[in-house]
């Protein structure tokens, strides 16, 4: 069986600095985005010739700061194959008014971005009461909260699920889990711990790859693992590309690799069907 593929972590970066400023957050550009960009047209063609039907792009933080205009603008293009996961600042003044913004340009999720190559944080931002009028305009429309975040940040993502139990949390690059030792993972038991939230999701990359390939037991043993701790339907993948160095195609080999222990029906759920869950916009018409 054929899964259909769906990328729920591709971004892209326009030519066009002038209707598009250059702008990261925290002033410090990556350096992917300025070696190896993509724009949207390309993401197209790779997505076409990997067999990816549609995508969540996420916008890219530490190329336009807050302005989420080139990913609305590019799923306002394609609004029935794209979706867009925006950030913006949920400790400003206006945070409500730029939800409503954001969400009339096609936002279909939000990102909470704690930190990348380009800086870090201790994120505790991220459980500061101001932040949660909009959790609880996520929990009215349904809308998925991205949490990037490492092992150290897994306690402030307990707190927020259990705030919050109605709004679904992915965790980007499974919050970059520590594999050495090989099964059980006990350097990684924060992350497991997170099955017992059913608001809780992972999202698969290829920093998650990298990271199976190289432990003891491989990816043969890694992924089945994680599939029987949370179940294949709160799994889902995202390429991080070009973050992530492609072509495309390459990275959906090398997950189709590292699935090659799992059922057709887990790997379905982990290509694409939780990531129908996650962002409705995507789901097949009924």
């Amino acid at each position: 069986m054929k899964p259909e593929i769906i990328d729920i972590h591709p971004h892209i970066i326009s030519t066009d600095s002038t209707r598009y400023p250059i702008a990261p957050q925290h002033g410090h550009r990556s350096n992917w985005s300025a070696t190896r960009p993509v724009t949207f047209e390309q993401l197209i063609a790779e997505m076409d010739e990997s067999g990816v039907s549609k995508a969540a792009i996420v916008h890219s933080s530490t190329t336009y700061g807050h302005n989420n205009a080139y990913v609305a603008d590019c799923v306002a293009a394609q609004p029935t194959r794209f979706t867009g996961v925006y950030s913006f600042d949920l400790l400003a003044p206006d945070a409500l008014s730029t939800f409503d913004h954001w969400l009339a340009r096609g936002m279909g999720g939000i990102r909470l971005f704690t930190g990348g190559a380009t800086h870090q944080s201790d994120g505790r931002w991220l459980v500061d009461p101001a932040t949660f009028p909009i959790w609880e305009r996520c929990a009215e429309l349904g809308m998925t909260m991205v949490v990037q975040t490492t092992l150290d940040g897994l306690s402030m993502v307990v707190e927020l699920a259990q705030r919050f139990p109605t709004v679904k949390i992915a965790v980007d690059h499974c919050a970059r889990p520590v594999l050495d030792g090989g099964p059980p993972y006990t350097q990684s038991s924060a992350l497991f711990d997170l099955a017992r939230f059913s608001n809780i999701y992972l999202k698969i990359t290829p920093r998650t790859f990298d990271l199976a390939q190289t432990a003891p037991g491989g990816a043969e043993a890694f992924f089945p693992f994680l599939v029987n701790v949370f179940g294949a339907d709160h799994l889902a993948f995202g390429s991080n590309y070009p973050a992530s160095a492609g072509p495309l195609k390459k990275l959906i080999e090398q997950g189709h690799a590292c699935f090659a222990r799992l059922s057709d029906e887990e790997r379905a759920w982990v290509w694409g069907r939780t990531a129908q869950k996650l962002y409705p916009a995507l789901a097949d018409p009924a």
